[in-house]
């Protein structure tokens, strides 16, 4: 479903993300119910979450912004494509973006950093993160495609 045609039929049930974010990987659009994870320069929950989270689920990494290093890569991104996650949303960086690219995911991110992450194992799951002017809370759902993101309480058609 377009975001666009979500915005025209439900508006004012939606939240819309500000412009804040570069999509890497094949999948351009994706939607799901949300899943969340809070970290700070800090990879090991983004990777343990990866690894449990239902099939369909959009990951939610709030990484506080940090543009210092990478909170996924193309092994962590591999894992997302195995467990058939619908995609993932960070607010960090990603590395490895050629390898993404060439993957059957869809990722969005601030960008890229070479930098691999700590690995101490700090954060948060299941809560409720905030970034891009907008509450991404769990089980809630994410519609995403090239023109942005939308965040609704409910699963959303247009029948």
């Amino acid at each position: 479903m377009k975001t666009a045609d979500l915005c025209d039929h439900y508006a004012s049930r939606l939240s819309v993300c500000e412009d804040v974010f570069k999509s890497f990987g094949k999948k351009k659009s994706f939607s799901g119910p949300i899943r969340t994870v809070k970290v700070f320069e800090d990879n090991v929950l983004v990777k343990e979450a990866l690894n449990t989270i239902p099939a369909g689920s959009v990951l939610v990494v709030d990484g506080g912004g940090s543009k210092r290093c990478a909170l996924m890569g193309d092994r962590l991104a591999a894992i997302a494509v195995r467990q058939k996650l619908a995609g993932v949303i960070i607010n960090g960086c990603i590395r490895d973006s050629a390898e993404i690219d060439q993957m059957d995911i869809g990722v969005l991110a601030l960008g890229t950093n070479p930098l691999k992450s700590r690995k101490e194992g700090k954060g948060e799951r299941d809560t409720t993160v905030s970034f891009a002017g907008v509450h991404f809370k769990p089980g809630w759902y994410a519609y995403v495609d090239e023109d942005g993101v939308v965040l609704s309480e409910q699963p959303l058609s247009l029948d």
